[in-house]
């Protein structure tokens, strides 16, 4: 678990008046898309889809820093409801779809067709902006499957999806998800992340996020970590 408070202030003193309300980079969820999530949120609870979700979108807003030419309108409600789709796949076949070695791909399939028809839904429940819907359906109509970006924010959408693997929190799933030892989860995702994305920036945050895992595993930290 994330850790929220300390356990210690070895300093003794209160350093708060010195630290900035909104300082670069600290962002937050704007109310339009939280609306879209009250909706969405029900339908991402499988398998820890609905954090990922909120980590894809942090990841989604760094590459939208990078790329202001592209439509953070389309991008954003899309990382939102990419994954709303597999509330309808049987929550027991879910990691079969995307287990390493095998899948089953007609189910990654039915989750981006059916994440489309309820993403419509909701995009219209919230009243977005209907001229960014269709955009907004396409990507996440082959977000998984199609292996071609097919514009700059497909290609954000696509690259916060797989980036998030590398993250602690992705990392973490993905051990639970197969019952894997953290340095193999860290393999398996870099394997699953690295050379497979779309946009420079990406690319660099994912090798950033697995030197830092790879850390982790050294000897050294880990004789850091047995001694704390």
């Amino acid at each position: 678990m994330t850790k929220m408070r300390p356990s210690a202030n070895h300093f003794g003193g209160d350093v708060s008046a010195g630290i900035e309300e909104e300082p670069d980079g600290v962002i937050a969820l704007e109310p339009e898309l939280a609306r879209v999530w009250k909706l969405a949120v029900p339908l991402l609870a499988v398998r820890g889809n609905d954090a990922h979700t909120l980590y894809a979108l942090g990841l989604a807003r760094t590459l939208l820093h990078a790329h202001p030419e592209a439509d953070a309108a389309v991008v954003l409600p899309a990382m939102m409801l990419h994954d709303v789709g597999w509330s309808r796949v049987p929550p027991e076949e879910v990691l079969a779809a995307i287990a390493p070695g095998g899948g089953r791909p007609e189910l990654v399939l039915l989750h981006e067709k059916e994440g489309a028809r309820l993403a419509a839904g909701i995009l219209e429940q919230v009243g977005w902006d209907a001229a960014r819907v269709p955009q907004i359906l396409e990507i996440i109509d082959g977000h998984d499957s199609r292996k071609e970006a097919l514009s700059i924010e497909d290609a954000i959408v696509k690259d916060s999806d797989k980036t998030w693997r590398l993250t602690p929190h992705g990392i973490d799933t993905v051990m639970e998800w197969f019952g894997l030892e953290r340095g193999q989860a860290l393999r398996l995702c870099s394997q699953r992340v690295h050379g497979h994305l779309f946009t420079e920036e990406a690319a660099a945050i994912a090798r950033a996020l697995s030197a830092l895992e790879s850390v982790t595993q050294w000897p050294e930290r880990q004789d850091l970590l047995a001694g704390s």
